[in-house]
């Protein structure tokens, strides 16, 4: 998986604004303290506004805020207003002893999927990152697929 450097920014800025305390977040001081050029960070604030991920206040004491709490948005949910839905490519197989490649990529995808959507902003602000490797428990629970997804 390819993540595109907007898709980082938004990220970026999604995990200031949960690690941030209550109240509004001016743009400028999310664009310091990340590095992320400002009219950049205006489109992506936008964008996630938009998606009803942030809320925003204009004047002097104005900011952006997350509409739920960190605990409740995955990056997936992130990823996912600025990718869009990811594209399930058919390799529609490969011939013969190159056949199952097909079946890594698609086990692949799911992995990057499960993943993205097991790990929320919380987890990112607390450096709690849940143990998510291949064969552990909490890897192999069901996890909450963002529509769309």
């Amino acid at each position: 998986m390819r993540i595109s450097a907007r898709t980082q920014y938004a990220l970026r800025a999604a995990t200031e604004l949960a690690a941030a305390p209550p109240g509004p977040v001016p743009a400028e001081k999310i664009a310091v303290s990340q590095n992320i050029p400002r009219r950049f960070l205006d489109n992506i604030l936008l964008q996630l506004r938009r998606a009803g991920l942030i809320h925003s206040q204009r004047g002097p004491d104005g900011g952006y805020w997350l509409a739920r709490p960190a605990e409740e948005i995955t990056l997936a949910d992130v990823i996912m207003v600025v990718e869009g839905s990811p594209e399930h490519s058919r390799h529609g197989g490969y011939p013969g002893v190159a056949g199952p490649l097909a079946d890594v990529w698609s086990l692949l995808r799911e992995h990057e999927e499960t993943l993205l959507t097991e790990i929320t902003l919380a987890h990112i602000t607390e450096d709690a990152l849940p143990d998510a490797r291949p064969g552990h428990a909490q890897y192999d629970r069901p996890s909450r697929p963002p529509s769309g997804w």
